[in-house]
């Protein structure tokens, strides 16, 4: 079961509002570059942009980058790749932008989590990395609080049994470990080490800091 202010489906929920600022506050990024300006998205779908690529100030080539095959739907000027994050094989400044949007949580462990982040600084010349705060009360994945700080052995239990939030019943035990063990949330000074020459946004609900997003204009 999916709460309705965590459903970024619908345009009116507290999960979409946000995702429109971000945008807003990405956008920013791309007025100091010129036409059509390099785009990465790490971990990105076809869908985002089709939803918010006409309200970009600049025209973008927008490259995909996923560990899976993805279609690009027939957008224009989008590409899609296969790739890792965390060793891309691009050339050092090979975009103007990278942009990625709840993905460096689900690269692996902090080591894995540092190689993204060296990826991201490298092929760049400014970036925008968004990430869930470990520290926000409800977990965003499986929608349940204060899931992150479980002993992972009971989480692996309940994902057994129950299907929570955007995670559907795992009966198979390993696959249920792996499960829970795919999201490792990050805190603001893991942020602040691992994007070192950013600033780090806090995106605030109701007092608590829900998002971190690592913004490096361009120098």
């Amino acid at each position: 079961m999916v709460f309705a202010a965590a459903d970024n489906r619908d345009p009116q929920s507290l999960a979409s509002r946000l995702r429109r600022k971000r945008t807003e506050l990405f956008a920013q990024l791309l007025l100091p570059f010129a036409e059509p300006v390099r785009v990465l998205d790490i971990g990105g779908t076809p869908s985002f942009w089709l939803n918010n690529a006409p309200a970009l100030p600049r025209r973008c080539h927008i490259t995909l980058l996923n560990l899976e095959p993805v279609a690009d739907s027939g957008l224009e000027n989008v590409k899609c790749l296969v790739g890792d994050a965390r060793a891309t094989g691009f050339a050092d400044g090979a975009y103007d932008v990278v942009f990625s949007n709840s993905v460096i949580e689900h690269v692996g462990t902090l080591f894995d989590q540092m190689a993204m982040a060296r990826e991201v600084r490298r092929v760049s010349r400014a970036y925008f990395v968004q990430t869930p705060n470990r520290y926000f009360p409800m977990e965003p994945h499986f929608l349940f609080p204060f899931w992150q700080f479980l002993p992972t052995w009971f989480r692996a239990a309940l994902h057994r049994r129950f299907g929570l939030g955007w995670m559907q019943r795992q009966p198979d035990p390993l696959l249920a470990r792996a499960g829970v063990e795919q999201v490792r949330l990050l805190t603001t000074a893991e942020m602040t080490g691992l994007f070192a020459d950013a600033q780090i946004k806090r995106e605030r609900v109701v007092g608590f800091t829900k998002s971190l997003i690592a913004l490096r204009p361009k120098v």
